[in-house]
This record gives C-alpha cells, sequence and structure tokens, in this order.
C-alpha cells in the first residue's frame, strides 16, 4: 500500500455531523485513482487527509485506526494562491528546486523547462505571481508539483480556471509523468481523465463511499446513483438540454449598459480595452478567452476597482466609483473568498437583505440555503466551505440586491452538475425577467446553450462581438464574425 487509511472518522468544528464515519480507502503504488461525488461531499477534505495536511498542518479532530501517508508527495490545491511560497514565477519554481538540492547553475534551464511543460511563456520568468490570472496561475501550481519530482501526486481540480485548450495540454502533460507515479485526483471536467484512471471512488452526499472499482463499472452499475447526486458524467449536457426548455427568439428590451473606449488598467499598460459597445435587457453575454487574455480584468474594469479610462454607463448612469458601480452591477468575483465579510454562511446571506431593510431575512436565506445544498452549513464560516459551496454561497449575496447587470467571473468552476444547472436556470430566469447577464467562463457548453452573446479576448483586446445561437432580436453587433 502506498497510501491509505481505516476507519477514519473526521469532524469540522461547528458542523452538525461528522463529514467521515469509518471510512477506509488504500491505494497501491502506481494507482491511479479519481474521485467523484457532489460538491461538499468531502472529497478535497479526503485529499488533505491523505497528504498529512489534515491534522499536522490543518488542525481538524480526527481518528483512525490506521494510516499510510507518503513523504514525498505534490499537491495541486483547487485555489492556486493558497499554495505559493515565493512572490515571484522563478523563485516559486527555483525554492523546490533548491529543495531537491538542484545546483544553481542548473536551476535557470529547469525553471525554464517546467514552465514550458505548462504552457506558460514569458519573456523574464522574474514575474510577479500576484499579476498573473487564476488560470496562469493555476498552471504555475502544477509546474512546482512537477518539479518536485514526488512519489505520490494529488490533484484538486488542477484544471478549474484553464480554458479548454489549457486543459487538455495541462492533462497531456500529467498523463506523460512516468507510469508508475500514483495519482489521486479530484476532478469535475472527466472527460479528459475517465480513460486514464484505473480506479473511480464514488461518494455521496454525506460522503460515504458506495462504489469502488473501475470507470466501466461504476458508469454501468452506478449510473442511477450517479444522476441522482447530480455529479457530472459523459452524457450529462445532452440529458439536461432534452429536458430543459429554453426560450428562442428573444425580443431584447431598452439600452442599460454603454461602454466607450474602456481601458483598465494594472501599473503602466492596459490590461484590457474595449473600443465601444452596448448591451440590451434581456441578454446573456459570454465572455470568453486564453487565460490572461483580460476577462476577468474587463469585469474588475466595469467595476471600477481597476484603475480606468474611458466611460461607463448603467441605465443612464456614469458610473465613475466603485460605490457608483455597486449601485448598478451585482459582481460574484473569480475568488469567492474575496466578498465574504461574516462569520458564518446564514450572516452571509442576511447581509444584503439586511442593509436594505428586507423584512423577509429569514424567508429568503433559508430559501437559498435549501434551494443550494447550504442548510446544513448555514452555521460553519463561509472560509469552511468547500469551493463549489462557497461558490453557492458568493452568487447568493450578489443576487440579493436589485442592480439591473449581474456580473459572474467563472461562477460554476468547482460546482457539481446538479448545482451547475440550478445556477444556470437561475441566471436564465433572471435574465427571462430583464436582468443582464454577463459571464466569464470556459465552458463551451454554457456558451452554446445558454449565451445569447459572446465576447471573445485576445491579447487584452475585445476582438469579436457576435450573437449566438438563441436567435436575438433586435440588435445588429457591429463586430459580428
Amino acid at each position: 500500500m502506498k497510501v491509505g487509511v481505516s476507519n477514519l472518522r473526521l469532524k469540522f468544528a461547528g458542523a452538525p455531523s461528522l463529514q467521515f464515519e469509518d471510512l477506509s480507502l488504500h491505494v497501491k503504488e502506481s494507482e491511479k485513482i479519481l474521485f467523484l461525488g457532489p460538491s461538499g461531499c468531502g472529497k478535497s477534505t479526503l485529499l488533505q487527509v491523505l497528504t498529512g495536511l489534515i491534522p499536522n498542518a490543518v488542525p481538524v479532530p480526527m481518528k483512525a485506526d490506521d494510516m499510510v501517508i507518503c513523504e514525498s508527495t505534490g499537491v495541486v490545491f483547487q485555489d492556486p494562491d493558497a499554495q505559493f511560497c515565493m512572490p515571484y514565477v522563478d523563485e516559486e519554481i527555483a525554492f523546490v528546486l533548491e529543495n531537491r538540492a538542484v545546483p544553481q547553475h542548473e536551476m535557470n534551464d529547469q525553471i525554464q523547462y517546467y514552465l514550458d511543460k505548462v504552457g506558460l511563456s514569458f519573456q523574464d520568468p522574474h514575474v510577479e505571481i500576484s499579476t498573473l490570472s487564476q488560470g496562469m496561475k493555476q498552471r504555475l501550481a502544477i509546474a512546482s508539483m512537477i518539479a518536485l519530482e514526488p512519489e505520490v501526486i494529488f490533484l484538486d481540480e488542477p484544471t478549474a480556471l484553464l480554458d479548454p485548450e489549457g486543459t487538455s495540454e495541462i492533462w497531456s502533460t500529467i498523463k506523460q509523468i512516468e507510469a508508475k507515479q500514483t495519482m489521486i485526483i479530484v476532478e469535475h471536467k472527466i472527460d479528459e481523465v475517465v480513460d486514464f484512471v484505473d480506479r473511480i471512488v464514488l461518494f455521496n452526499s454525506e460522503g460515504k463511499i458506495i462504489a469502488d472499482s473501475d470507470p466501466n463499472t461504476v458508469f454501468s452499475f452506478y449510473k442511477h446513483k450517479i444522476k441522482e447526486f447530480g455529479i457530472w458524467y459523459p452524457e450529462v449536457w445532452d440529458e439536461h438540454m432534452n429536458e430543459t426548455d429554453l426560450p428562442k427568439d428573444i425580443v431584447l428590451g431598452k439600452e442599460i449598459l454603454s461602454v466607450t473606449n474602456l481601458k483598465g488598467y494594472r501599473g503602466k499598460h492596459p490590461k484590457i480595452q474595449v473600443p465601444e459597445i452596448s448591451v440590451c435587457e434581456g441578454e446573456w453575454v459570454a465572455i470568453t478567452g486564453k487565460n490572461g487574455a483580460g476577462k476577468s480584468s474587463l469585469l474588475l474594469s466595469l467595476m471600477n476597482v481597476m484603475k480606468t479610462t474611458g466611460e461607463i454607463k448603467v441605465s443612464n448612469q456614469l458610473i465613475k466609483t466603485v460605490h457608483d458601480a455597486r449601485s448598478q452591477l451585482a459582481f460574484v468575483f473569480q475568488n469567492p473568498e474575496f466578498q465574504f465579510i461574516t462569520n458564518s454562511v446564514y450572516e452571509e446571506l442576511a447581509y444584503s437583505l439586511e442593509m436594505i431593510n428586507d423584512p423577509k431575512v429569514d424567508e429568503k436565506v433559508n430559501a437559498w440555503l435549501t434551494s443550494y445544498q447550504l442548510e446544513h452549513v448555514k452555521s460553519l464560516h463561509p472560509y469552511q466551505l468547500s469551493t463549489g459551496q462557497k461558490r453557492r454561497l458568493s452568487v447568493g449575496t450578489a443576487l440579493f440586491g436589485s442592480q439591473p447587470v449581474l456580473l459572474l467571473d467563472e461562477p460554476t468552476f468547482g460546482q457539481d452538475a446538479q448545482n451547475t444547472f440550478k445556477l444556470l436556470q437561475l441566471f436564465e430566469a433572471l435574465r427571462i425577467k430583464g436582468m443582464i447577464i454577463i459571464m466569464v467562463t470556459h465552458d463551451e457548453k454554457i456558451v452554446n446553450n445558454y449565451a445569447t452573446r459572446q465576447w471573445i479576448i485576445e491579447e487584452g483586446l475585445l476582438v469579436s462581438d457576435r450573437s449566438l445561437e438563441r436567435v436575438v432580436k433586435g440588435k445588429a453587433y457591429a463586430m459580428d464574425s
């Protein structure tokens, strides 16, 4: 056995019940294992137990009859910012190489080698990590992990923030690692990995293992459970669209948002430039492009979080400050932790409603908690949630206002199929009522099935604005392609 645990019992402080009760899992040398289960079932937590992070670095109460932890492990977290040790790209990889006692005169070549492996290109790799996009940070985290040359690799949604091309490139790189490498993987985007893994360990929503076998067996004999738990599987999008009646021939309302000569700056040079664009009531705009192209910078510029020049108007109101933006634009950050300000899930949802003296705070908060599987964690601090749970919470906090425009930065990453479709249908219901949805996404299925319009960003410039298959009446886009 390379790594494993017997009769694990674990409970988070404040949680109403055990996360794991007498859970056992054993991994043999060179096995490739995929953890599959609904958001919040404990996949990432179990990964941290098997690495030894829990309880050695993260003090979570737990007991086990027996544990085998490998001393040489490499981990890629869901949130890449959580694992960086150094402020610069080259220093981050150099830190790993120093721990491997690589001679200094070999380091520059090796740093470049590992950056090339994950598709990161810099004129000079002495770049501040804080200036990178989240997708670029994820590539750097993977490069650092590979540079460690560990005996066991733990991957917690390593491509969650990558574009489709980047996802394929990263999995191609991972699959080229030594065949005898032991890997344990948590991943929602399973198309790239399902033919690579030897075993799938299937969890239910309570964190119990209900299946542990090869992929064909799991998908053949447990398909009904996978569907019941809302887990991703290869045909789920086709089935969802067959069961979903989305309106066609959409008639747009009045113009709400207009942008003229917008530039958003980080430092002296603009990270995003938009010459002129307008958006009407009832539009769903998908913003796409490669990692680092400037997609998130566009949303941050609209919110005036970045230094901007040019003109932004919403409902004929000129947006000059963050306060102006918040009154007209609801915003969900790419990193949900950036917007949490209270000490519990319930308080976080209630805060926005209390600010506007809503008389139905308790009713509305409990309805959201129940609908999006957060009721059982309502007393926990937001930081204690899984990535998927944090995302659902962050969306909820943004939607309790009355702004006419909703900006979303990768709102479905880290979500299981059930909650992804729930969120999409919620956004569609808001769109039908006239709200403008502007969403950064790498998911081509969302673009092709839900969006009415697509903005493509390349190297900091909006290069294409086109209508999509959901026929939109009443607007001709100047940049249609």
